[in-house]
């Protein structure tokens, strides 16, 4: 009998989304094989990794390995890059070094510099534009915070472009409960994801209050002005809310982005310099400046190299 899952879905970096792809996927009955470091490498090697969702909890044994090549990977597999920014280059060399021909990259990330360093080193490379809400604060434990649909994971060839691989992505996605759509353009989604995001390094290290909100709407803005000074299609917020629609029904209680979530964690760094530090980077290639992203930037670079508490430092003084 043919075995109706034959791809190996390989999930290099399994912390709150990569953790809920892979662990949902598995759940489905696709193979999945985990990267990781750590602590939370330890607890998958021992126990599994632990899937919770609002309606179910799932314990995923699997395959774990903190390096590709202590994995073994193999031609033909899948895999989904789901580090932060900071460590694309790292993962991307790290299954380069391996040798192994025929690895398909999906980058299951945020930002937009992922794909385009991912071109460096494998020809096969898909971009997915990720609305998933999902927490990881502690080794071996991954939650998805929407029910019934976990998250919607829209997916296309980059740089441009869909095909038989992509519509199989998508189709298994869909099979592990995703909402995932093929997107001819799917760079126009991330970069829309990205003014979205654009928030989360300022909501991380800010005391919550009006004033915040106020700070993140001028921040998206300013970045708004960037693109469209540099001509860079972005999917508009109405057309985003279209596709959002009432899909992502949150059901478990939501403590904070995954930057707000880094800092919680102390693991000393951060993904701003990939998303605000994006629009600063584009603006000084234009002659402009970005004062908004680039104060977003340091603060929350600051914030995780000291290992600070989120949420603490008051709005008055993210703004002196």
């Amino acid at each position: 009998m043919t075995d109706p899952h034959p791809r190996r879905y390989v999930v290099l970096g399994a912390g709150a989304v990569g953790g809920v792809v892979g662990g949902l996927l598995a759940v489905a009955g696709h193979e999945v094989a985990f990267l990781a470091r750590g602590e939370h490498l330890a607890a998958i090697q021992r126990d599994g990794l632990r899937v919770e969702t609002p309606d179910a909890v799932h314990q995923v044994k699997a395959a774990a390995a903190a390096d590709p090549g202590e994995l073994g990977l193999r031609t033909h597999d899948v895999v989904f890059l789901a580090v932060k920014g900071n460590d694309t280059e790292a993962a991307l060399q790290s299954l380069a070094r391996t040798g192994v021909p025929g690895i398909t990259v999906v980058c299951l990330q945020n930002g937009v510099a992922n794909e385009r360093l991912a071109l460096r080193y494998f020809a096969d490379v898909y971009g997915i534009c990720v609305m998933l809400p999902a927490t990881h604060l502690e080794p071996g434990v991954v939650r998805a915070d929407c029910a019934p649909v976990p998250g919607i994971l829209d997916i296309g060839r980059i740089p441009s472009g869909v095909d038989d691989q992509a519509a199989v992505i998508s189709a298994d996605l869909r099979s592990a409960g995703f909402h995932s759509e093929l997107r001819e353009r799917v760079m126009p989604w991330k970069y829309c994801k990205l003014l979205v995001n654009l928030g989360n390094g300022i909501r991380a290290v800010c005391v919550p209050s009006e004033g915040v909100d106020e700070i993140v709407a001028e921040a998206r803005a300013e970045a708004a002005a960037v693109l469209d000074a540099a001509g860079i299609a972005y999917v508009s917020e109405a057309e985003d809310r279209r596709r959002r629609g009432d899909i992502l029904q949150l059901k478990s209680p939501r403590s904070g982005s995954s930057s707000w979530q880094s800092l919680r964690r102390g693991t000393g760094s951060i993904e701003a310099d990939y998303l605000n530090g994006e629009i600063v980077q584009l603006a000084r290639e234009l002659g402009r400046d970005a004062p908004l992203n680039e104060r977003a930037q340091r603060w929350a670079t600051r914030f995780a190299v000291e290992r600070r508490e989120p949420g603490t430092l008051p709005v008055e003084e993210w703004l002196s």
